[in-house]
């Protein structure tokens, strides 16, 4: 192997025993997951809002964006239940760029997974501690969900992940809802596929262990969009879409039928601004049809303090440094046009 082994990094047990979790914010997470839980499965007639920076890039950015978001979830808690992204590792299409604070805890410096560990896990931290919030983060490393897995609510896997055997299986072996992202050629039955392994049981090897899963039944669909053959966004949150989406559902016969519409991405094209548009879109369509209300329990909002992303070397407060983001006063906006349109 052309590998070069640098040093051992500490097992999820050793960074939980070193920093763990304050008294009490364990039953804070178990009441957000009860509130998220209801929602996939159909209890409550709420909206689910992962929203949030495309990557948290900085602690003290995330920090402000969140106690924002806490304010306005206030304000709109009987329609709306919002989990904040904190996308602490970023999947690359080229393997290029920026991976994230795992990577970089400082992203104007070199890699260094070690601090990125700890850096991730005093970020969740935080946020848990300081906001009530328990976020959402991306499965990339199926290994590195036992780092965090005391702190999130949620699991996003994404488009390039979605086929793969150990995001699947270790899927199975989560008891909060996991998302599956459709394929980037938007193969909705790859995704479908996807999910109804997540929800079965299964043995596989784990970080060292031969283990068994019980099989997640919060697994659900997340749209993304997809790319074309030439290269160009294919958006598919529109009503055809979720219809057919709801066919497969039914075809299927999988428990807890739940969508989640990603209202950047391909969906938008990455023009920011469009997940305004879209979001309003998508829930018109659950107004002309039972099937899609029932079928559609939320939507994903890139969202951050400033509009926008980064170009260049010059470092912006609260502006994202990978895909653009829509700035703190058109979300705001936005998630108050999202509740008077529930």
């Amino acid at each position: 192997m052309n590998l070069e082994f640098k040093r051992e990094l500490p097992s999820a047990e050793e960074i939980k025993q070193q920093y763990p979790l304050a008294a009490g914010l364990d039953k804070i997470k178990e009441e957000n997951d009860r509130q998220i839980k209801d929602i996939i499965c159909g209890r409550s007639n709420k909206l689910l809002l992962i929203i949030g920076p495309c990557s948290a890039d900085r602690e003290d950015a995330v920090l402000e964006y969140v106690s924002r978001l806490r304010e306005v979830q206030e304000k709109v808690k009987d329609v709306i239940t919002m989990v904040p992204r904190i996308y602490t590792n970023k999947p690359r299409t080229t393997g290029e760029g920026y991976k994230g604070m795992l990577h970089q805890p400082d992203p104007h410096s070199s890699a260094d997974m070690l601090k990125g560990l700890l850096a991730i896990r005093h970020l969740h931290m935080r946020v848990v501690s300081e906001s009530g919030f328990t976020g959402a983060d991306e499965m990339l490393y199926p290994e590195n969900h036992s780092y965090l897995s005391d702190m999130l609510s949620y699991v996003a896997v994404g488009a390039r992940s979605v086929e793969s055997q150990i995001h699947r299986l270790t899927a199975s072996g989560l008891t909060i809802p996991v998302g599956m992202k459709n394929p980037t050629s938007g193969d909705m039955n790859v995704m479908m596929n996807s999910i109804h392994a997540a929800m079965l049981s299964h043995t596989f090897i784990y970080r060292g262990w031969e283990v068994t899963s019980k099989g997640n039944p919060l697994t659900h669909a997340i749209l993304r969009g997809s790319v074309s053959k030439t290269g160009r966004p294919v958006p598919n949150y529109h009503y055809e879409d979720m219809m057919l989406l709801c066919e497969k559902y039914e075809q299927s016969h999988l428990p807890n039928p739940a969508l989640i519409v990603d209202t950047n991405h391909s969906n938008s094209g990455k023009q920011y601004e469009q997940q305004i548009r879209i979001a309003k879109e998508v829930l018109h369509s659950t107004r002309h049809s039972a099937d899609i209300n029932r079928l559609v329990k939320g939507l994903m909002i890139e969202s951050y303090l400033e509009d926008g992303c980064q170009s260049g070397d010059i470092a912006i407060y609260g502006k994202s440094i990978t895909d653009p983001c829509l700035g703190w006063e058109k979300t705001e906006r936005l998630i108050m046009d999202i509740a008077d349109l529930r």
